[in-house]
């Protein structure tokens, strides 16, 4: 949930508080699993509501992965930063008892199995894994409970670090600042260097963008492809730190700058 003010009117103290949020964004959350039920094979339906294929061809198909809804009602919450126009006291007691309604609604419907996601949590063979199957909830696209799994903590996140002094590098700092800059160049610059990867390996780089179908999309992986789990992490700390010189001189533009586009990235 995004902390931006959405808009470039000073913080004064002494102005009412507005409400925080987005009506509309938070009526997508929690309205959207009762369109579930609807079957169509409409393309327009599959690019707000459902994944699903919208074209199909010999040549191509196109898939739509990551539906609108309810994304738009969650970016909507960079409406959210109001409440930091509030006093300390009332802005921490808001914090507090929304993300622990949220996380409590949460555990209640995810343990009755009985609505907000389709997949069903089970009893494992461990404790551990049967905690998991309970936290596995439906990111794409994100049900009810995946967001109030998410969020809820989130929120209580925000209550436990309010009016505190950070402590920690000033990179996680920067990049903090600018995340949507952030998250727009590191896809691009992942998808490089996987290029380069495959190129370096194989001397060809098709596997990574054609699927023969739809069962192996988004690629169709050579024999070998991959990287152990310690080769990942290093490469999530070289991307992250070719962006941080980026986000830097961005973060720096942001404290110059007072255009109100700029809190969006």
């Amino acid at each position: 949930m995004g902390a931006g003010l959405g808009n470039d009117r000073s913080c004064d103290a002494g102005a009412p508080a507005a409400p925080p949020g987005n009506p509309f964004g938070i009526l997508m959350i929690a309205t959207h699993n009762l369109l579930d039920s609807v079957r169509s094979s409409n393309p327009l339906w599959s690019i707000l509501h459902a994944p699903g294929v919208i074209l199909a061809s010999p040549q191509h198909v196109v898939f739509v992965a990551y539906p609108l809804l309810p994304w738009v009602g969650v970016t909507a919450g960079y409406g959210f930063g109001q409440i930091y126009r509030w006093s300390a006291d009332r802005r921490k007691v808001f914090l507090l008892r929304l993300g622990t309604a949220l996380t409590a609604a949460f555990t209640v419907l995810r343990y009755i199995n009985l609505c907000g996601d389709p997949d069903r949590w089970i009893k494992q063979k461990s404790a551990a894994f049967t905690l998991l199957s309970f936290l596995n909830t439906t990111k794409y696209p994100p049900l009810l409970l995946f967001l109030m799994m998410t969020l809820g903590p989130a929120m209580l996140f925000l209550r436990a670090v309010d009016g505190t002094t950070p402590r920690c590098p000033r990179p996680a700092l920067v990049i903090g600042k600018v995340p949507m800059f952030y998250y727009l160049l590191h896809v691009p610059l992942i998808h490089l260097i996987a290029v380069i990867v495959c190129y370096a390996r194989y001397g060809k780089v098709h596997w990574i963008f054609e699927s023969p179908t739809l069962g192996q999309f988004r690629v169709t992986p050579p024999f070998g492809w991959g990287l152990s789990l310690p080769s990942i992490y290093l490469v999530w700390a070289l991307v992250v730190c070719m962006l941080y010189p980026l986000c830097r001189w961005f973060e720096a533009v942001k404290r110059r700058c007072s255009d109100s586009w700029l809190s969006y990235l």
